[in-house]
């Protein structure tokens, strides 16, 4: 037997978040490369591509391990259902959302997976969508995971809650428009 690079975006994406963190544990400080600031100058190139990057940037190897465990579990099993390019542009676009969104409401910077790994939770949940019938593993996790982010929101942490939140929105409007293209 052979190993199988058997999902491409998902596993290229996971060692390009863990080589940061190991650049980073060598001393060389990409960072500021890979995290959204909380102000934007939409005429510097390296802040738009921030909006981007800053899903790949992770703070150490606690908080990588905490994302990358979600998305390789749900990343596989949504990049089979939706295809490589379906599961890249639905990453692009969380991270573009959760990055912009970060910039215009709040002060603080932005770094790390959540918001993917919350948009991956939620479209995993809606992966055997039936037309006319919403599955009741969606309305629970909405309530457990989406229910602790509201309620976590009024804690004083280093954590973007709103992130998570609209990663999770993400997720669901990509869950139930792809489900017709995809099903």
């Amino acid at each position: 037997m052979k190993l199988q690079y058997n999902a491409p975006i998902v596993l290229t994406f996971a060692f390009i978040c863990t080589f940061l963190v190991v650049l980073q544990g060598m001393g060389i400080n990409l960072m500021p490369l890979f995290s959204v600031a909380g102000t934007i100058d939409l005429t510097n190139p390296i802040d738009f591509f921030r909006l981007f990057s800053h899903v790949l940037g992770h703070a150490d190897w606690g908080h990588l391990l905490n994302n990358l465990t979600f998305i390789l579990l749900l990343g596989p099993i949504l990049e089979e259902k939706y295809g490589s390019l379906g599961l890249l542009l639905m990453m692009v676009i969380t991270a573009f959302v959760t990055g912009v969104l970060n910039v215009f409401f709040f002060s603080s910077g932005l770094l790390g997976a959540s918001g993917i790994v919350f948009m991956m939770i939620l479209l995993s949940s809606i992966v055997n969508l039936q037309r006319g019938r919403i599955p009741l593993t969606f309305v629970l996790v909405v309530v457990l995971f989406l229910g602790k982010e509201f309620i976590n929101m009024f804690e004083h942490n280093n954590i973007s809650e709103f992130a998570h939140i609209m990663g999770g929105i993400c997720g669901a409007v990509f869950g139930f428009n792809f489900r017709r293209r995809y099903a």
